[in-house]
């Protein structure tokens, strides 16, 4: 590895009292703790927090062997891409070399998960971001799963290519390049987001997908929606980031000055919303249709099992495709996180 690389990490937490300590006592288990030639600093990004999260943080961390490694950020204001600006341009050391996001609700088993996440980024220079594998809970730790259980994982779906996609809930990126961009405060999904920016140079060239790949080997665990109404504010929170997204790209590509329209939409909380009510609905209405036909493709050629999965999962689709879109009609859009 690089002589003396500084990695700064940020751990998204808003209202995670239920999981700060255990967050914070796992990643000291992790082995890149102590490597004389990488300099690592920890931020509790605490956002908008009404429990004890940032006086759990600040316990736990006293007791802590790495404890000097480590800073709670209590940020007054909440959400996810004002956090995510925050932490990239004002609290992560200027010269760092990568930023490590995290989610705080997440399980991490590996202690060599970070040190190898580092460890294929610096031996992969073309890669410019880099995810965990995510595992959902019941398949690390399998049970017998019900009938209720079988339509929630059908319904919630897999991130079957998330070597190709950025998971929100823990990857690395290459600290220059997240500097250059900023987040529209009130985005609801900023990792599709962030994906977008990264592969496109803020839309400046074609999407290039050699800058984005995982290791195999890293994975961490997150905690599937077990009930069926959760699972669906989930998704339709998801449907409709993604919908907010698609807006944004079309006038980021028609811009000759995407960083400052960022830059612009990142002080600004009513930016994100003013550009939906000026660009949506459009003929698809508030979200586009491949949002609703996404399994479909292929279901011809299926096997019987396959396929009565893939339906039960559109049935689900369909319920959160109208949702969303009744709810993008009575303004719910920015700010749904």
């Amino acid at each position: 590895m690089k002589q003396h690389l500084k990695i700064d990490l940020g751990i998204f937490a808003h209202n995670e009292a239920a999981n700060i300590q255990a967050m914070l006592l796992m990643l000291q288990r992790q082995d890149i703790f102590g490597l004389p030639d990488i300099s690592l600093r920890v931020f509790v990004l605490a956002n908008g927090c009404d429990d004890a999260t940032v006086e759990l943080a600040e316990q736990t961390i006293a007791g802590m062997m790495h404890a000097a490694q480590f800073e709670v950020c209590n940020i007054a204001i909440g959400g996810k891409s004002r956090t995510w600006n925050a932490f990239v341009h004002d609290i992560a050391r200027a010269d760092s070399n990568y930023l490590i996001f995290c989610d705080a609700d997440i399980d991490i088993p590996q202690p060599d998960a970070l040190r190898k996440m580092i460890a294929f980024v610096q031996s992969h220079p073309k890669i410019i971001v880099s995810s965990s594998r995510p595992v959902k809970d019941i398949v690390y730790a399998p049970e017998r799963l019900n009938l209720r259980d079988r339509m929630i994982a059908a319904g919630g779906g897999t991130l079957d290519d998330w070597r190709k996609s950025v998971c929100g809930q823990l990857y690395i990126l290459k600290a220059d390049i997240a500097r250059s961009f900023h987040l529209p405060i009130g985005l609801p999904v900023e990792d599709g987001f962030v994906r977008a920016m990264v592969l496109t140079d803020l839309f400046r060239q074609a999407e290039n997908p050699d800058m984005i790949d995982g290791d195999e080997s890293v994975f961490h665990v997150y905690q599937s929606e077990r009930g069926v109404l959760a699972l669906i504010r989930h998704q339709v929170r998801i449907v409709i980031g993604s919908a907010l997204n698609a807006v944004v790209f079309e006038t980021l590509h028609g811009s000759a000055a995407p960083q400052t329209m960022l830059e612009t939409a990142a002080r600004d909380p009513d930016w994100l919303g003013a550009l939906c009510q000026k660009k949506l609905p459009q003929r698809y209405g508030f979200v586009p249709f491949h949002f609703l036909t996404k399994r479909l493709s292929g279901l011809s050629s299926a096997t019987l099992k396959r396929k009565t999965i893939v339906l039960m999962g559109f049935g689900f689709d369909l319920v959160v495709y109208v949702i969303a879109q009744v709810k993008m009609a009575r303004g719910v859009g920015a700010g749904y996180w």
